[in-house]
């Protein structure tokens, strides 16, 4: 096993609510976030899940991966959804290297060329 994520889970949520009692500004903003991201019901609680999970993974969140990947479970997402949509995260991120290589060569083209 490479993590407890049940008892990471529990633990960050321990120290989430510590720093909820020094700053409850701060997680009042970001609940009010949260709720404005879904407010308008166009997607599924599952795809927003799904969609977390993505973007938990490219921005290297252990916090977020296990707190999401339990709200997918408690929303129905299989693993054969959650898989696909990690998918799409490492299409993703290879399109992105694809991107920034692209500017590597055109700032290789520039000094060579000046």
């Amino acid at each position: 096993m490479m993590q407890d994520w049940n008892g990471y889970r529990d633990a960050l949520l321990v120290r989430v609510r510590d720093f909820a009692k020094q700053t409850p500004d701060v997680i009042r903003g970001l609940a009010t976030i949260e709720h404005a991201a879904v407010k308008t019901g166009h997607l599924e609680p599952k795809v927003h899940e799904l969609i977390a999970l993505a973007v938990a993974v490219t921005t290297r969140c252990d916090g977020c991966i296990s707190v999401h990947t339990q709200k997918a479970v408690e929303h129905g997402a299989t693993i054969g959804e959650i898989s696909e949509a990690l998918g799409v995260a490492v299409a993703l991120n290879a399109g992105a290297v694809l991107t920034y290589s692209a500017r590597v060569i055109e700032a290789h083209a520039q000094l060579v060329n000046s």
